[in-house]
């Protein structure tokens, strides 16, 4: 069956980084646009980043722009996010998301917390 797992998620001082994996299966992973979205408590679920289907084309949210960078291996079925300069606003349970035009898939998410 269809799976999404991240991983990397956990506990970080403002300023430092962190790196998200979301290792997919039961799906054609290369034939999909990879995502990763966030929520924080209290708000609604927002789009972080996009990756198109051979990771050559890239898109961000104005507010992790220069410090977030998303990309994807197709060998290794797996998407990442690494996120530099991390700020308490960033804290939130973020889920990676596979889309193509008929067919939409997430994960369970993963808890990332900045803080002192």
């Amino acid at each position: 069956q269809v799976q999404l797992v991240e991983s990397g998620g956990g506990l970080v001082q403002p300023g430092g980084s962190l790196r998200l994996s979301c290792a997919a299966s039961g799906f054609t992973f290369r034939f999909y646009t990879m995502n990763w979205y966030r929520q924080a408590p209290g708000k609604e679920r927002e789009w972080v980043a996009r990756v198109n289907t051979l990771g050559g084309s890239t898109n961000y949210a104005d507010s992790v722009k220069g410090r977030f960078t998303i990309s994807r291996d197709n060998a290794k079925n797996t998407v990442y996010l690494q996120m530099n300069s991390l700020k308490p606003e960033d804290t939130a349970v973020y889920y990676c998301n596979a889309r193509n035009d008929v067919s939409s898939y997430w994960g369970q998410g993963t808890q990332v917390t900045v803080s002192s």
